[in-house]
């Protein structure tokens, strides 16, 4: 019994060295990120994000940080989305407003009408008949620069929009709500979008 007993004991602390050792959590200043003017210079990925009448100050926040930790092109912020400097926006992006590069539009059909100029394609994500599911999209086969629409946290992309949209891209989901919270899913697929261009 007693030999069971030091066994465990001794599994247990070899367990607990073993993550000490190997899943220290690091300091800030050991992730190696850039500093605001090296950050300027870092190549960006061909993606603009287009926020479509965004009334969460919070989410606007948290779309700016998604877009710095991802170094996307820039934000276009659209009709009742908030625009920085604002404290509420402040909270969540934790600076970000300064790293990424962002343009206000007094509405979402001027934005689309700027990047359609600008050469880009132009892809809402969104749920509808004939969307492409996330896992599906390959933005590597895209000749153009690529503009991701996202919409109102209750009503979505505008309808109209969609109409002028490429295309729809559509996150597969299995639970019980219909969307996720539109700070996730900008993150959902900046992710899966520049993991897909890295590769």
């Amino acid at each position: 019994m007693g030999f069971v007993f030091l066994k465990a004991r001794f599994i247990n602390s070899f367990s607990q060295n073993k993550a000490n050792s190997m899943d220290r959590k690091l300091k800030n200043e050991e992730l190696g990120r850039p500093d605001l003017e090296t950050y300027q210079d870092i190549p960006k990925k061909p993606i603009i994000v287009v926020l479509d009448n965004i009334r969460s100050l919070n989410n606007v926040g948290s779309v700016f940080r998604s877009s710095d930790a991802f170094t996307v092109e820039a934000i276009y912020l659209c009709g009742i989305t908030a625009q920085p400097p604002h404290r509420e926006i402040n909270k969540t992006a934790l600076g970000a407003t300064e790293s990424v590069a962002w343009k206000y539009f007094k509405n979402t059909e001027d934005a689309l009408t700027d990047l359609k100029n600008q050469n880009f394609s132009i892809w809402s994500i969104e749920q509808t008949e004939n969307s492409l599911s996330l896992a599906d999209f390959n933005p590597n086969k895209l000749e153009k620069k690529m503009a991701l629409v996202f919409g109102h946290e209750v009503k979505g992309v505008q309808q109209s929009i969609i109409n002028q949209s490429d295309g729809v891209i559509e996150i597969p989901q299995n639970g019980t709500k219909h969307s996720l919270n539109i700070s996730v899913s900008v993150g959902v697929v900046l992710w899966d979008i520049t993991n897909k261009l890295n590769q």
